[in-house]
């Protein structure tokens, strides 16, 4: 018993979590003494409530289920009262050292009422500073379950002590008063086991105890309720306040962060406390990157949804333009994600649809690297290879090909110009990082149009080369997305917005990035062009499992293809290609509303996964991409529709 206590002094002197004001249910530890560390497992994860049920015997307060689970030395004070002591003496009076938020002990009678309840006053009297409020407004909050005294005898006891009420109890105004919520039995109301939907007269008959405790200004709580993520959501939607549980670890990581889990249009997230979403996995190129803005991850309407006239559509006519645009990062719940929110999107107008694998030639899960080069060259690589061998050996890209075919190229990121895609599409090294390699080979002048940010990629380089002026000889070199046409000639246009995430004021900037480019390369040659558009940071959402950020990045992403294909309309000789390098972070929606376009959704992981990745069509040549195959085979099929029209 000895070891047990130093071992659990030791384990709560560790703990500095602190109890999370973000979370939308208040979680409470059901039958708290079952964990394997008491109190401190449900502790560790900043509950709002936790659990004892406890017996008088034999003169001690023991703490167990029922009387034969009830040994000498698991009592009440050494479980529950001493930590909480120890706990508030380290964290300055306070529950949590970095919150001003108060911990909830709810404390079950098992055995007779007036006795067992006076044992615990006694004892808690000892401790003002601990559970009193009235003393310390941090102060643990004691509120009693189970063999509750009745209503007319709550005055007998201490102010600071409350109880827990019954629904269909006629409380007056002051008993109410004393009741600090009001719990009641799950399975008089309900069958439900937890999966689908519970039934509506049973959803009913609940919603009718949620709201009469709610008339009288409580929170309420349902015990026997089964439990899981499809009960997480489904009480959160009803309203339930409190989510009893049984596995306080599950529980907390589901609920929190629930900002970033949640997303509709018209609709302030419930966080709006200025808390920046972001990631340390991101490469050097876009390291620098700000995050995610909580209170700007909000929308105050939709996107229009642009519908095709399918001029020429899967139609094995001439091809002279090809605009393919990568959302990195982006996988079908992505594309699911801003459907719903949205209630539409150009993109799934498409009627073209294959699928492509992903892996990386040495890894199954590909990075941006290899997988961006795979739709950029047609030849897999390794991770971290930018569109070269594992011998350093360039690999030609579509650029590459379509130069050739005398075309004008451009390549447009909603980011870094360094980072791996669009690098892809004009650069080659056997490292992503390598950034000075990268864009060295822009001075070629080959390519007619790149835009994106990051001008210190250009100016303040490792190698000290001042790239922007060596390419003042080949390129107007412009500093926004409005300069693209204002000069003629090749232009590289620079744009430091195209580094900040999307929001309601900048959601327009990749597609009037598109729409500028395609008229410049409309301009550069009367053969036709290729453009590759890259929605770059649907990947920096995944990354940082940001729901907002992924949708709001889905529709930024959403307004360039828009564009590119009304453009196909406007000629009827243009493949548009809309695919990912990967998915990132394994999104996987859980609820939503179709009316609404309220979307909840959790991520697996903050980094890529091998997912399928869908791949749209529109245009002359479109029906070319339905299937399933490899990544490589999208730049393959390109080349191939070339040749075939003698482009």
């Amino acid at each position: 018993m000895k070891l047990r206590k130093i071992a659990m002094g030791l384990f709560a002197l560790m703990l500095s979590v602190s109890a999370s004001a973000q979370r939308p249910m208040l979680i409470h530890s059901h039958n708290d003494y079952c964990r394997r560390m008491p109190f401190y497992q449900a502790y560790a994860q900043g509950v709002y409530s936790i659990e004892a049920d406890i017996f008088l015997h034999k003169g001690q307060l023991l703490v167990g289920h029922d009387i034969e689970d009830l040994r000498d030395d698991l009592t009440f004070e050494e479980m529950y009262v001493r930590p909480l002591v120890m706990l508030f003496e380290r964290n300055g009076g306070k529950a949590w050292a970095d919150s001003d938020e108060n911990l909830q002990l709810l404390v079950e009678l098992k055995s007779e009422t007036a006795p067992t309840l006076n044992a615990v006053v006694k004892m808690l009297k000892k401790y003002p500073s601990v559970f009193d409020t009235a003393v310390n407004p941090h102060a643990v909050r004691i509120s009693i379950t189970g063999n509750v005294p009745s209503p007319e005898e709550f005055s007998k006891y201490p102010e600071w002590v409350s109880f827990d009420g019954l629904w269909n109890e006629d409380y007056t105004p002051e008993q109410l008063k004393r009741v600090s919520l009001v719990s009641a039995n799950f399975r008089s109301f309900s069958t439900w086991n937890g999966k689908g939907s519970i039934v509506k007269p049973e959803a009913e008959k609940l919603q009718e105890v949620i709201d009469k405790v709610h008339a009288w200004n409580k929170p309420v709580r349902f015990w026997g309720a089964p439990e899981g993520t499809t009960v997480y959501y489904t009480f959160w939607n009803m309203g339930i306040d409190y989510m009893n549980t049984d596995r306080p670890e599950l529980c907390a990581e589901f609920y929190n962060d629930f900002g970033n889990k949640n997303f509709q249009i018209g609709v302030k997230s419930a966080d709006q406390s200025g808390k920046v979403t972001g990631t340390k996995r991101l490469d050097k190129a876009t390291r620098n990157f700000a995050g995610f803005q909580s209170e700007k991850m909000q929308l105050s309407k939709g996107i229009d949804v642009y519908q095709p006239t399918y001029l020429n559509d899967g139609e094995q006519t001439k091809i002279k333009n090809v605009i393919f645009l990568i959302g990195d990062g982006m996988g079908l719940e992505q594309i699911m994600a801003g459907l719903y929110a949205n209630r539409g999107l150009s993109l799934t107008t498409m009627k073209h649809i294959g699928f492509q694998q992903n892996h990386a030639l040495d890894a199954f899960t590909t990075d941006s690297a290899a997988g961006g080069s795979a739709l950029a060259t047609g030849e897999r690589h390794n991770n971290r290879h930018v569109s070269a061998t594992g011998d350093n050996v360039p690999v030609p890209s579509l650029s590459d090909f379509f130069i050739g075919k005398n075309r004008s190229v451009g390549v447009v990121t909603l980011g870094d110009v360094s980072d791996a895609t669009p690098a892809a599409f004009y650069g080659h090294s056997t490292e992503r990082d390598y950034s000075d390699i990268l864009t060295a080979y822009l001075t070629d002048g080959r390519i007619d149009l790149l835009c994106g940010s990051g001008i210190s990629k250009f100016t303040k380089r490792d190698d000290g080369r001042n790239l922007a002026k060596e390419l003042e000889s080949k390129y107007a070199f412009v500093r926004s997305v409005d300069d693209i046409n204002a000069r003629e000639g090749k232009v590289i246009c620079i744009d430091e917005e195209m580094d900040k995430a999307a929001d309601e004021e900048n959601l327009h900037l990749l597609a009037q990035a598109t729409r500028a480019s395609i008229q410049k390369l409309q301009e550069r040659s009367d053969n036709g062009f290729f453009l590759m558009v890259e929605g770059a940071k649907i990947d920096y959402a995944g990354h940082s499992r940001c729901l907002p950020g992924s949708v709001i990045e889905m529709l930024s992403f959403d307004r360039a293809i828009a564009e590119a294909m009304k453009f196909a309309d406007s000629n009827g000789e243009t493949l548009v290609i809309v695919t990912a390098d990967h998915e990132t972070g394994g999104l996987m929606l859980l609820d939503g509303d179709e009316e609404t376009g309220r979307v909840m959704g959790v991520y697996v992981t903050d980094d890529h996964t091998p997912a399928l990745i869908p791949v749209f069509a529109y245009g002359p040549g479109a029906r070319e991409f339905m299937g399933c195959y490899r990544n490589t085979e999208i730049a393959r099929r390109i080349k191939a529709l070339a040749e075939k029209n003698n482009q």
